[in-house]
């Protein structure tokens, strides 16, 4: 199994006022596949995903990448990691503003051993037009395939997704969404989505719905949907 999720619990507060986010999730997840993870506000699906990416730390329990526990890693080690194997892309794009959207392309590449080739990755996003644009100048859809770009051209193991068109329209949606299974299919990132969305599980390989900081439910979808037939 490429990730292990093993006995994760999280809480947040202190004292009577401390609030268990994630009360023991068990998961494991395959290289390569794309897994989204289902469920109400509250239910621990964010929360889960920082602590994928050592964003945030587990209270208990650990996460297992490729062999290597996260845990173990001290500051320097977990930082050298995220940056090599990990790519994020947020509902906001971060973009920096006083960079075009190939710079902003190449800090990411500037932070792996092995990036992607930056000229063939802004065609397959429809940026190279757009290339030498900043981000001001583009639309909310140029702007979060900038921040795509940026994520993937580390070409990293996993791609983490925190509602990636939660902030978009349902074209432009869409298009996002063909853009990261195209990304999944042509380069073998395994991609770890979290949505309101309900409809995105049919485009999925592995759906988890999470209730209450517990797994409700895990299976792996045998029908797979395109992202260009989907609707809500």
């Amino acid at each position: 199994m490429f990730v292990e999720i093993s006995s994760i619990k999280k809480g947040f507060g202190q004292g009577d006022s401390r609030v268990q986010v994630l009360k023991g999730i068990d998961l494991g997840i395959n290289k390569g596949e794309f897994c989204v993870l289902l469920g109400p506000s509250g239910s621990g699906k964010s929360t889960l995903l920082n602590i994928i990416g050592g964003i945030d730390q587990a209270d208990e329990g650990f996460i297992s990448i490729n062999g290597e526990k996260t845990a173990n890693m001290n500051e320097k080690a977990l930082t050298t990691y995220r940056r090599k194997h990990l790519g994020y892309i947020f509902q906001s794009y971060n973009l920096i503003p006083n960079l075009t959207v190939r710079e902003n392309i190449e800090v990411g590449a500037y932070l792996s051993d092995n990036p992607l080739d930056v000229d063939e990755l802004l065609k397959v996003l429809s940026l190279f037009e757009h290339q030498n644009k900043l981000p001001n100048q583009l639309s909310g859809g140029q702007q979060q395939r900038t921040a795509i770009g940026r994520a993937i051209v580390k070409n990293p193991d996993i791609l983490l997704c925190d509602e990636p068109t939660g902030a978009l329209d349902y074209s432009t949606s869409k298009e996002i969404l063909k853009l990261i299974e195209d990304v999944n299919k042509k380069y073998g990132n395994t991609v770890i989505m979290v949505t309101h969305n309900d409809a995105i599980r049919l485009m999925a390989d592995r759906v988890i719905r999470l209730r209450d900081g517990v797994i409700n439910k895990s299976y792996i979808n045998d029908n797979k949907v395109s992202a260009t037939d989907l609707e809500w």
